[in-house]
């Protein structure tokens, strides 16, 4: 069962243990447009691999195989995020099932629900929280 963290928590944890990494499965869409967490505070860089690809949304058939390129061991603590959190809660279930023990959805991801406006990033979030973030 994968467990919601809440993003200031997962801030914490990039911060204080050396085995935890943000892996952001957005689409590169998404990376461009709307931004991408900072985390040279932390001493890291977030891992971008896609569950889905754009713009057909289609499962990364890759993914699995991309996060072993990437390094990632079983020893690893991986914080999947996506927009809302719903992207990336099935990419740390797939990664648990792959072997990844300790995968976790970051709740309500980079910018959470959408508002009482239509907007989101207000309300929840890595962005809501305040935590570090760039355009790229």
């Amino acid at each position: 069962m994968v467990e919601d963290v809440e993003a200031r928590a997962v801030w914490e944890a990039l911060q204080s243990d050396p085995n935890a990494q943000l892996v952001d499965v957005r689409t590169d869409a998404e990376w461009a447009l709307v931004g991408v967490p900072e985390l040279s505070g932390a001493g890291k860089r977030p891992v971008l691999i896609s569950w889905q690809t754009y713009p057909t949304m289609q499962l990364n058939a890759a993914f699995l195989d991309q996060m072993r390129g990437a390094g990632f061991t079983p020893a690893h603590r991986i914080y999947f995020l996506c927009r809302s959190g719903a992207r990336s809660r099935a990419a740390a279930a797939a990664a648990q099932g792959a072997g990844f023990p300790h995968a976790y959805n970051v709740a309500d991801g980079f910018e959470g629900p959408v508002d009482a406006n239509g907007h989101r990033g207000t309300e929840a979030g890595w962005k809501a929280a305040g935590l570090p973030w760039q355009q790229r």
